[in-house]
């Protein structure tokens, strides 16, 4: 978040998986606009339009006369940065259809300005590099507002492996991350503890990175769970009694560490488990939905373009 980073460089160690947000789009039958989400709106004009993302973009291309649909792999709401890739899909896919070309670094920059300077969003800038980029990245935020997107060429036994010992489950419960990142941004702000704290999370990024490097894939895990306890002091709202017992039930069925995904209070849980301990952490949590997945190297792409 802007509150941390304008005064202390932030950094997030990030990778894309084969999960995807897809959006359509072609030229309307007649000079009306229809969107289809989990909603369908037909309006006549872009300030008609209800969905925020939506609205707030069309405005800057300033197009009528379309028909925009967007399927998802996995739901809203569940901290696996949904929302920066649909808005930076929706960017993408409507640079195409106006014939422009456009880099990942002016996609995510465009995401960005959309989410959090015009809708106010109290988020920070990670989903939409994500999505705009690809792959497994470190990824750095300067004071001046620039951000830095280094790729982690690992070994690809290093990357297989990592792979296979990460696991996600689905809590089943969906949640605002906006009421959960004004509270951690409010507690944060004039809190001295919890800024250092969030410096120390920023710092074992490159720890985690130098690990990843060396080939230590088990201390990854070790990581996960230092940072899971201090991300957990940054909001109430980050955890709960139920999260807190799934956790606890994985560490002793195998799990070194792990955390839930995005601001907290529910969707995805990410576990580090050794891939001959996960029959027994699946049994255990045998409740849950488990999202199989593969770590994914692009960014957002062109599927198929008419032009």
């Amino acid at each position: 978040m802007k509150e941390f980073y304008e005064f202390h460089d932030g950094c997030v160690l990030s990778s894309s998986i084969d999960k995807y947000m897809y959006t359509f789009i072609h030229k309307y039958f007649n000079e009306k606009i229809q969107i289809k989400y989990s909603k369908t709106e037909i309006v006549e004009r872009i300030k008609q339009i209800k969905h925020p993302i939506v609205r707030s973009v069309l405005d800057r291309f300033n197009i009528n006369s379309l028909d925009i649909n967007f399927i998802a792999d996995i739901p809203a709401g569940t901290g696996m940065g949904s929302s920066s890739s649909f808005t930076v899909g929706l960017i993408h896919a409507l640079y195409e259809f106006t014939g422009q070309k456009v880099t990942p670094e002016k996609l995510a920059k465009f995401a960005c300005e959309i989410e959090i300077d015009v809708l106010n969003e109290p988020i920070g800038k990670q989903d939409q590099y994500a999505a705009a980029y690809g792959g497994l990245n470190v990824i750095r935020f300067f004071k001046d507002g620039r951000v830095s997107v280094e790729n982690l060429e690992l070994d690809n036994e290093v990357v297989s492996e990592l792979e296979k010992n990460l696991i996600l489950f689905y809590t089943g419960k969906v949640r605002s991350a906006s009421k959960i990142l004004k509270d951690q941004k409010n507690q944060v702000l004039n809190n001295k503890k919890k800024i250092e704290t969030l410096k120390i999370m920023s710092e074992l990024v490159d720890d985690t990175k130098q690990l990843l490097i060396n080939g230590n894939i088990d201390d990854f895990g070790k990581i996960l769970h230092y940072n899971w306890n201090l991300k957990k002091t940054l909001s109430t709202k980050i955890s709960d009694s139920k999260i807190n017992q799934v956790y606890d039930i994985a560490l002793k069925n195998g799990a070194i560490g792990g955390k839930i995904l995005g601001a907290g209070g529910g969707g995805f849980f990410l576990f580090y488990c050794p891939h001959n301990q996960q029959t027994k952490l699946k049994s255990k949590l045998h409740n849950l939905v488990e999202l199989p997945f593969r770590f994914e190297n692009c960014g957002s792409k062109l599927i198929y373009s008419g032009n």
